[in-house]
């Protein structure tokens, strides 16, 4: 490297007059100057150890021959803050990761951030920064597909656009809405708790098993219950899932009597 023409640095300087004075003293000393101990004429001419040149020169080699300065980190606590183009970046990995089925933990948003992205981060700062930034770690559930499928998500954008249609610009309705759902109950369903007298015990004549189950079906709007709109019947079974009994038939026979 060429200082030509340049400002040379403080410590080069006392390089420089270091090693002129420890010439002048080999000098001194006779006409003829032994060479074959090069590290300990290095160390004695800069006031170093043996052993830090030997160190030195192990680096240079293990570089390539070339001199690469390393900042020597503070010791102490590691950094507390995260860099915040990071921010963005794990909401997106977490995400993707989480629509993937794939456990997400922090080592592998470290990783992550590191191989892809040159982000090296502890553990713990990044742990507090997840926190700050409204993740939470908690148990995983398994995503309904079904509520992913295009066909439901045109469905439920068809519907929003089609309430947002019925709005005036004062939020009231054009015309009525009408909500339809439905649900199920057994016949001897009931409360599990009772007052009873201590003397007599808890024991309560109910009747065993949970008896015929019956599908109800009724309409609402913003004003109540639509009159008339009640529906009651027993289902064929009573296990299982009860939506397969409220079928086509038995909606379209109650919606256009």
């Amino acid at each position: 490297m060429s200082f030509q023409g340049k400002q040379l640095p403080a410590e080069l300087v006392e390089t420089v007059v270091r090693l002129k004075n420890h010439y002048d003293e080999e000098r001194k000393t006779g006409k003829f100057v032994s060479t074959k101990d090069a590290a300990k004429r290095t160390a004695d001419a800069l006031g170093i150890g043996i052993a830090t040149v030997k160190r030195i020169m192990a680096q240079y080699k293990k570089d390539g021959d070339e001199v690469v300065v390393r900042i020597k980190e503070r010791p102490g606590r590691p950094p507390s803050s995260m860099c915040p183009i990071a921010q963005p970046i794990v909401r997106k990995f977490i995400r993707t990761e989480n629509l993937g089925g794939r456990r997400v933990s922090i080592g592998r948003v470290c990783k992550f951030l590191s191989s892809k992205h040159g982000i090296d981060v502890p553990k713990m700062t990044l742990w507090r920064a997840l926190n700050r930034w409204g993740f939470s770690h908690g148990e995983g559930r398994r995503r309904n597909s079904l509520k992913e499928q295009d066909r439901i998500i045109f469905a439920r954008r068809e519907y929003l656009r089609a309430k947002l249609a019925n709005r005036n610009p004062d939020g009231t309705l054009k015309r009525p809405e009408v909500y339809l759902d439905e649900t199920y109950i057994n016949k001897n369903h009931s409360c599990r708790f009772t007052w009873y007298l201590n003397e007599d015990g808890p024991l309560v004549n109910k009747p065993s098993g949970v008896g015929p189950r019956f599908i109800l079906v009724h309409a609402i709007t913003e004003d109540g219950w639509v009159g008339g709109a009640q529906l009651v019947f027993e289902a064929k079974k009573r296990t299982g899932d009860y939506h397969g009994q409220m079928n086509w038939d038995n909606f379209s026979t109650w919606l256009r009597p």
